[in-house]
């Protein structure tokens, strides 16, 4: 989609691509991140020495060698910490440094500190020695299938039930079971975790960390020096990416770093390299499926059961709200009359796994989009026909199973849209004839809807806070409780401090956010970035407009509320005077020329007892066409052609909104196709750098990639009625993953079994289920696919079938 120019003049600020706040910065390499600050003269470089054991008592610790080796200045461990030693954002489980047990092989278990970062990494690389530190090695937990079957849960099971879903499948005219499995993913941020502490006066700290959630940044490294949290500071201008792994799992990098500087009285920055980045932090949680469906002939859904056994690694981290938001997922697109829904967070001996992008909500709607697929091919159906009978509706079918109405539903609408252009039927029928006469390569086409819920699933998150300063001059500097990761806050919050004084956006500047500007703020997630601190800005803005308007009514005549502000120029009756003039003229009057502003999302609430409530003030939606073809010889796929229509409600920022969706998109599918994460028997993670995990690259890119917004405002009264676009998006990519399954079954014409691939889909994924069906057309028998013989290698059971109510 090819963007329209941009405006210069604020009346125009709210729905014009203009550039990213930062991209002239970024493209040159101006841009400060939080390693490219200027050290203060003596700075500390800290490592950490990582447990090389999944789980094992630390016997003894020896650090003599350590603390002697060049370079040294002190080395600090789990006794030195003199509060809380603690990071866990929910449970009180998650130590900044092992205190006696390794629970997973890349844990921290001491902190040097020396004088070049280099020296410090020698020097914590002495860690691997057993007379540094013996341990007794004990059994580790390391799949999903052993920690469900010992009942390891880091939380307990989550349950949440409508209707009487056994009663309903044992009496519908079809029925299926099956597992599925989706691995996990790593979030990749280009800027690595990194934090710089620096010691301020009277028992201060300030801690520049590239963090997603600054205030709690605060809290930890307060908690850990037993300190009030007025004593720390912690900035972030700017992240090289987060997609959720800063969102929590920054907070053992700022702890180190904040105790050795305010130990030591030094400057002391932690960056870690990618491969300590891959050991130490947790990644989208990896989950297995268990599930039974019963349908009626034309693939309705008449009742569903439906087991998620989510990995969480060692700690609960942020696991309780990730398997709330995979619960509330299910759904996605559908109906569902009669359902139960299982979530069990299982406790591993690996990195404790947390939040990325979309919050177990991908996790949760891939598995009814397996199941629908599995249905449609179970009554030899084009699995769109069984998506789009199974949609939401009106009357009795527009409630969700936890009990939220979905008002604004536009997937019929959007649907027919996409339909129309992508022709997806008569591409169908091509690909079909295509398939017949190509015995090697097979192509494949899905269409996969998304509704996803906007909001934190915890209800005291839904707030913000800001603070707008009107210069002397009439320049406007603005700071907000948000982070930036390069998905355009800033830029979009500045549009919108820009349009309510009306004026050119260059005369808004966004500054750091620091939590000794705006406390008590909330992560920058669950896609409330721009709607939360968006109404806060504005909020702000507006108090300082209704001062401004009441004074150029009493100079200029008229009435305030009919006082413009437009073009930098302030209108009122018939007279008119410059913006800068008339802010001047208001410090002459001492009128007030500053703000602070609050929101709280209406609406929401949530009962976690019953597992029902509105815990989404409203959905976003969203439909993507993939086009995929499959060499059936080596495993290899290839996305030729993808189409998205997706929902953002009144855009603000066109330009950054296409390119959330685009980006989501591409991230989706990685997850879904190529990235692989792969532990060994030991439980060493050996896919920990970009050698051997493979994230989506240019290449990967379709050549034919149409994408474009939906023309729908926002039915709540959401900032400028726009609507989010950091994580939908992202699970457009199911199509992708549903069309190699298409491109499989051709190989298997007449069968009634859909491929047992799981994902992601790489290509050994790819073999096996070929294998399978193979297997399967041969002998005639349900045969599952290959086991799991190295990162990405595997397949999932096929589908069980039968017909007839029993």
């Amino acid at each position: 989609m090819k963007a329209p120019t941009a405006a210069a003049n604020a009346d125009d600020a709210i729905g014009v691509p203009v550039p990213h706040e930062s991209a002239e910065l970024h493209v040159s390499g101006e841009a400060r991140y939080t390693d490219d600050l200027p050290e203060l003269a003596g700075t500390l470089y800290v490592a950490l020495g990582l447990s090389r054991h999944a789980h094992a008592h630390i016997v003894a610790l020896d650090l003599a060698a350590v603390r002697e080796a060049p370079g040294v200045v002190a080395v600090f461990t789990a006794a030195d910490i003199p509060g809380e030693n603690n990071c866990g954002p929910v449970v009180h489980d998650d130590p900044i440094l092992a205190d006696g047990l390794v629970q997973y092989l890349g844990q921290p278990v001491f902190a040097v500190v020396a004088t070049s970062y280099e020296l410090a990494r020698r020097a914590a690389a002495l860690a691997k020695r057993d007379d540094v530190v013996r341990y007794e090695p004990l059994e580790p937990v390391l799949t999903i299938s052993e920690a469900r079957a010992l009942h390891h849960y880091v939380l307990p099971p989550q349950r949440l039930t409508r209707g009487a879903p056994a009663a309903r499948i044992a009496q519908a005219p079809h029925r299926m079971s099956g597992e599925f499995e989706v691995g996990g993913q790593e979030q990749f941020y280009l800027e690595g975790q990194v934090a710089y502490a620096i010691p301020t006066e009277r028992n201060g700290v300030h801690v520049y960390s590239s963090t997603q959630h600054p205030s709690e940044m605060q809290a930890v490294v307060a908690h850990m020096l037993g300190w009030p949290a007025h004593n720390v500071v912690c900035e972030c201008r700017r992240m090289g990416g987060g997609f959720g792994g800063k969102e929590s799992q920054s907070a053992v990098f700022a702890c180190v770093a904040a105790l050795a500087s305010t130990r030591l009285s030094r400057p002391v920055k932690l960056r870690v390299d990618r491969d300590d980045d891959f050991l130490i932090t947790g990644k989208r949680h990896d989950a297995l499926y268990r599930y039974e469906a019963g349908f009626d002939d034309e693939g309705r859904i008449l009742g569903l059961r439906v087991e998620i056994a989510l990995r969480a690694g060692y700690s609960a981290d942020l696991s309780g709200a990730v398997a709330t938001r995979a619960v509330c997922h299910v759904d996605n697109a559908y109906f569902l009359s009669d359902v139960e829904i299982v979530a069990l967070s299982c406790k591993t001996n690996t990195q404790s796994n947390t939040a990325f992008r979309g919050f177990g909500g991908p996790q949760g709607a891939l598995a009814t989009e397996v199941i629908i697929d599995g249905i449609a091919r179970a009554l030899g159906r084009d699995p769109l026909d069984v998506r789009m009978v199974n949609y939401y509706g009106a009357g009795e079918r527009d409630t969700t199973p936890y009990g939220q109405r979905v008002e604004d539903n536009v997937l019929a609408a959007l649907t027919a849209q996409l339909l129309d252009s992508s022709q997806y039927r008569a591409r169908r029928d091509a690909l079909a004839a295509y398939n017949a006469a190509s015995p090697v390569l097979k192509r494949g086409i899905a269409l996969t809807p998304v509704k996803f819920g906007i909001s934190f699933n915890v209800e005291f998150l839904n707030q913000a806070g800001a603070l707008v300063h009107v210069y002397r001059d009439g320049s406007v500097l603005v700071n907000h409780g948000g982070t930036e990761m390069g998905q355009g806050v800033n830029t979009k919050v500045a549009q919108v401090v820009a349009h309510v004084f009306g004026l050119p956006l260059a005369q808004v500047r966004v500054s750091a956010t620091d939590t000794s500007k705006v406390a008590n703020t909330s992560a920058t997630a669950a896609s409330t970035g721009s709607d939360l601190n968006g109404k806060a800005a504005e909020a702000a803005a507006l108090t300082i407009r209704d001062r401004l308007a009441e004074l150029a009514a009493r100079t200029l005549g008229g009435e305030a509320q009919h006082v413009r502000f437009e073009h930098g120029q302030v209108h009122a009756r018939n007279a008119s005077m410059p913006f800068g003039a008339l802010v001047s003229a208001a410090y002459l009057a001492r009128v007030q020329l500053w703000s602070d502003g609050f929101y709280a999302t209406p609406k929401i609430h949530w009962d976690a007892s019953s597992m029902t409530g509105r815990p989404f003030y409203y959905f976003a939606y969203g439909a993507a066409v993939a086009e995929v073809v499959v060499n059936t010889l080596t495993g290899e796929s290839k996305l030729v052609r993808a189409d998205l229509l997706h929902d953002v409600g009144r855009s603000i920022n066109p330009a950054i909104d296409l390119g959330q969706i685009e980006g989501g998109f591409i991230q989706g599918m990685g997850w879904l196709t190529t990235e692989a994460l792969f532990w060994n028997r030991d439980g060493r993670l050996m896919t920990h750098a970009p050698s051997t995990y493979k994230i989506p690259a240019v290449s990967d890119t379709p050549a034919a990639f149409d994408v474009r917004l939906f023309a729908n405002d926002n039915a709540e009264p959401t900032i400028y009625r726009s609507k989010a676009v950091g994580e939908p998006p992202l699970l457009l990519a199911f199509s992708v993953f549903l069309a190699l399954r298409d491109a499989l079954a051709a190989t298997a014409p007449g069968s009634r079994r859909a491929p047992p691939l799981a994902a992601p889909a790489t290509p050994e994924a790819m073999l096996s289920a070929l294998d399978a069906l193979y297997a399967e057309r041969d002998d005639g028998t349900n045969r599952a696919a290959s086991p799991n013989a190295g990162p990405g290698a595997g397949g999932s059971p096929a589908d069980t079938y039968t017909t007839g109510a029993t």
